[in-house]
This record gives structure tokens, C-alpha cells and sequence, in this order.
């Protein structure tokens, strides 16, 4: 019988804890904000934060785990044999996943693309992705995110 991957191990003993989370979306994670042309919104853009962790469909115990633990998003197929656990509604970025890594801070670079990421949400949330200038700011906080 194959050994248990130190996910699955992981987490079969149950719930998570907040800096096994830490360390595993400081390795895993993804902190994004698409911005997309879009005619029909106020300022002709759509702004689209997500909180995304990929794994290969054999872990995606992992994926559940952490949905359950934050109370919100969606788990679905990725690409090929990879699983997505997503979080992409504001009112769920404001209110579970941003106070959560708040409080329970990042270890590595992936903080800086955090905490942009969090502007970004915030400046959301107040409506500053309404206008134009908002839209601006937004762009050049997001093109300076996720860079190698």
C-alpha cells in the first residue's frame, strides 16, 4: 500500500492550523488580480481579484480543506490533473481570507504580492474601481504583482 503524501497526512488528522496554512500558500498560493476590458462597466473595466492554491488532483483532500477552513470559495479543475481551490468574491476576500492573512502573516516575497493584493481589494471595496483614476491606480498596482 502507497504511503500517504505529507499533505494527506496533514490533514487527515483533521482541522488545519493557521501557519501550516501560512507556510502552504507561501508555496502554493496565488494572489491575483485580472483586469479586463469590459464596455459595459462603469469605468470600461472589470476588475477580478482572486485567491487561488493549485494541487494535483490526488491532493485536492487539501483543496476541501482549506474551503472548509475559510468558509467560502469553490473548488474546481484547473488545467489537465490540477484542482483550484478559489476565492473571487469581495465580501468573502474582505471578511475571511484578508483578515486571515492579517493576522497570520506570509513568510516569504509572496507578502509584497499580498499586501498589493489587499490594496487592491480595499480599493475595491470602496468603489474606487468606478472610475477612471481608480482604474489607473489599479492597473499599476496589478502590473507590478506575480513578477519572477
Amino acid at each position: 500500500m502507497e504511503e500517504p503524501s505529507e499533505t494527506k497526512r496533514s490533514t487527515l488528522s483533521g482541522r488545519l492550523e493557521a501557519q501550516w496554512i501560512v507556510g502552504f500558500v507561501d508555496g502554493e498560493g496565488c494572489f491575483y488580480v485580472g483586469i479586463n476590458r469590459h464596455p459595459e462597466m462603469t469605468a470600461g473595466y472589470q476588475v477580478l481579484p482572486e485567491f487561488t492554491v493549485v494541487q494535483h488532483l490526488r491532493d485536492i483532500q487539501i483543496l476541501y480543506a482549506l474551503k472548509s477552513f475559510f468558509c467560502c470559495g469553490v473548488v474546481r479543475s484547473n488545467h489537465a490533473d490540477r484542482m483550484a481551490y478559489r476565492v473571487r468574491g469581495i465580501n468573502h476576500l474582505i471578511e475571511r481570507i484578508i483578515p486571515f492573512f492579517d493576522k497570520h502573516q506570509l513568510k516569504t516575497k509572496k507578502k509584497i504580492n499580498y499586501i498589493k493584493f489587499r490594496k487592491i481589494v480595499l480599493m475595491i471595496h470602496q468603489k474606487k474601481h468606478l472610475n477612471s483614476e481608480g482604474i489607473k491606480q489599479i492597473r499599476k498596482i496589478a502590473s507590478s504583482m506575480n513578477q519572477v
